[in-house]
């Protein structure tokens, strides 16, 4: 193919795209021109067997019909889309009178929104928040925490073990036991430590309305000089007063656990529902002190369900409720805390 041949195509294109009506016709003609067996494209192919001067002249005709024929192909296919799109719209029919679609906007779930409040009110008082893996070592879920393998205590936990050294945490103690081991470790650690621990954690418990196998614990350690139960006792009224209001009253009831001594069941005095039950608290034991290497160290601890503090805030009476995933019970929440 000469150079006038190459110029005839490029005259001829134009008129031949008049005529196409659909983008498969449009389809077949570029193939014939621009296609891997089409007539500009063998010239191009073919330029490299001719003498230099002619292969100069030529390719640079080829190059601009190529270019020439890309875009106005391209112009046609553009005219032919819109035109497909201007037809179809005109066949539809636009009711201005239906409802829009609306995308209702979500919200955190209800024990999101109170432990946040709950990290809000003690990361005012001078708390950091520490966090853990839930797939703990059985060291820092019992053995730091004074509970060895025949501890009886191991037996109220009932735990998912998943080899005979880690299990799936059963409390976010075991975030204590690791920040205190941390705090011993560092050289440039320094009292007080003041942390919370939020987080799931999972027992074999049989599904009602007052337990779960998985729920989110909320437990706090304060260590320094010559802490006592009355640190503990006012900080757990500030809580309280902060949380549920200053309708409630705090009581310290004597009890049993082997990672505090004193240990103390924590309860709140309701004027309509009485004493409710609230949690566990104590004096941090000074065996778990000296397990860790601490010895003479004193701290307090306490813990308890974001659940529970949430059915006692909210007066829910089942805490299927939080997991069943009921938009209806949902929305009640979706102004916060």
């Amino acid at each position: 193919m000469n150079q006038s041949e190459l110029n005839e195509i490029k005259e001829q294109v134009p008129g031949l795209l008049e005529k196409v009506m659909t983008l498969d016709e449009l389809t077949k003609l570029k193939k014939i021109y621009l296609g891997r067996s089409g007539s500009v494209t063998q010239v191009l192919r073919t330029l490299r067997d001719l003498p230099l001067a002619e292969r100069s002249t030529l390719g640079t005709v080829a190059n601009e019909v190529r270019v020439y024929l890309l875009d106005i192909f391209s112009k046609k296919e553009q005219a032919l889309e819109q035109l497909i799109l201007n037809n179809d719209l005109s066949k539809q029919v636009v009711d201005v009178s239906l409802p829009g679609i609306t995308y209702e906007l979500g919200t955190a779930h209800p024990l999101t929104l109170v432990e946040r409040e709950l990290v809000d009110n003690f990361v005012s008082m001078g708390f950091t928040v520490a966090e853990g893996p839930e797939v703990e070592s059985d060291f820092f879920n019992f053995e730091a925490l004074n509970m060895d393998k025949n501890h009886v205590a191991r037996d109220t936990q009932d735990s998912f073990y998943i080899t005979d050294e880690y299990l799936l945490r059963s409390h976010t103690t075991s975030v204590q036991a690791r920040v205190l081991q941390q705090f011993l470790s560092n050289k440039d650690s320094q009292l007080p430590i003041k942390i919370v621990c939020p987080g799931r954690v999972y027992r074999r418990d049989q599904d009602d309305a007052t337990h779960t196998h998985q729920f989110t614990q909320f437990e706090a350690l304060v260590v320094d000089k010559d802490i006592n139960m009355a640190h503990l006792k006012w900080i757990l009224e500030e809580l309280i007063t902060s949380f549920l209001g200053e309708s409630y009253q705090v009581r310290l009831r004597p009890s049993y656990f082997p990672y505090t001594s004193p240990s103390a069941e924590v309860d709140i005095l309701h004027h309509e529902r009485g004493w409710l039950e609230l949690g566990g608290a104590g004096l941090v034991h000074p065996l778990v002190f000296e397990r860790l290497g601490l010895q003479g160290k004193s701290g307090l601890a306490f813990g308890f369900g974001i659940e529970r503090l949430t059915m006692i805030k909210y007066d829910i009476e089942d805490l299927r409720y939080f997991y069943a995933n009921d938009l209806r019970f949902l929305k009640q929440f979706t102004a916060g805390v």
